[in-house]
């Protein structure tokens, strides 16, 4: 028995995205008052997923998509997005931020923590931050890659204080997104798509008051297998559906394992439906394929970012 096929990826789509589009278009009437739905597209499965939700909830007229990309976005996440406007057939506006973030310091305090490790880094250069750790059953701990011009790629563990500081830094392209993304939802009295699925969200892969601010979440009950096979049940184009996940904010290629997640989307999404389950260790390592140790390690992973990301998802402290 799989897993995966057996109990995450086998649902009915048809069915799942009837309730998804019935969730919005109440929320839409009832709560909002608004008359439509902003998504910003990057080419990635997610945005992708709930722009075509939003189609099938309201209408090509009455969604928005937008383009943001930056001087680290990938221009095969650009030709993706374009594509996924052109199939959608609705409105939708580009606009670079690169200027607004350099005026804000994200190039420049991000490449000030590099140079702390890397003191000839420059604008040339290229970079991505890569975890580990997780699964030796050791703290997750964060190294810095870099590429020089010559295409010499280096790699350095960082301190914790740098790691924050490019965290901090890169943090602002989904701040400024989500800002340029309540402009024109105002604008246009629209409500706002947020796009995490239910890895990212149960594990914290997103920015407060960032990509994870939003007024409807479509996909959040979804994990990342589920959204592959609804992109496909959706009729999206194979270009999308194909594409291998990525976090397209460092100038050098990123998958998310590396940077976040302890192991590769399909597996994580087996570890988490597992834990949510409260299957045993042994069943993880025995559908995995891997030891007892590392699925032990694979559940402590779960649970540290659980814990440590908590504070993502709270609402505001008051009396």
């Amino acid at each position: 028995m799989s897993i995966l096929e057996d109990e995450i990826v086998n649902i009915d789509y048809e069915k799942d995205a009837n309730k998804v589009c019935a969730m919005m278009t109440s929320y839409l009437r009832k709560v909002a008052h608004r008359r439509g739905l902003v998504v910003a597209i990057s080419g990635g499965i997610d945005s992708s997923v709930s722009a075509a939700l939003a189609v099938r909830a309201v209408g090509k007229k009455r969604v928005l998509l937008l383009r943001l990309p930056e001087a680290d976005s990938s221009s095969c996440t650009g030709d993706r997005s374009t594509e996924l406007s052109e199939h959608l057939g609705c409105e939708t506006i580009t606009q670079n931020i690169t200027s607004v973030l350099n005026a804000l310091g994200c190039y420049e305090w991000r490449d000030i923590a590099i140079k702390q490790l890397f003191p000839d880094y420059d604008d040339t250069w290229k970079n991505k931050i890569v975890i580990d750790g997780g699964l030796e059953g050791q703290y997750n701990h964060f190294n810095l890659v870099v590429q020089s011009p010559d295409g010499n790629t280096t790699t350095k563990k960082m301190e914790y204080s740098q790691y924050l500081q490019v965290v901090a830094a890169t943090n602002y392209k989904q701040r400024v997104r989500k800002s340029i993304e309540y402009f024109h939802a105002d604008r246009m009295n629209y409500a706002v798509i947020g796009t995490p699925n239910l890895l990212e969200y149960d594990q914290g892969f997103f920015v407060k008051n960032g990509d994870g601010s939003a007024d409807v979440k479509p996909i959040a009950h979804l994990y990342k297998s589920q959204v592959y096979a609804m992109a496909k049940h959706l009729g999206l184009p194979d270009s999308i559906y194909n594409v291998v996940p990525t976090t397209d904010t460092y100038s050098l290629a990123q998958g998310q394992d590396e940077f976040y997640f302890a192991l590769p989307y399909a597996q994580m999404d087996v570890a988490l439906w597992c834990y949510k389950n409260d299957k045993s260790i042994m069943e993880l390592a025995d559908d995995l394929s891997v030891t007892l140790e590392v699925a032990e390690h694979v559940y402590k992973d779960i649970e540290n970012k659980r814990k440590m990301t908590k504070y993502l998802a709270s609402q505001p402290a008051k009396i």
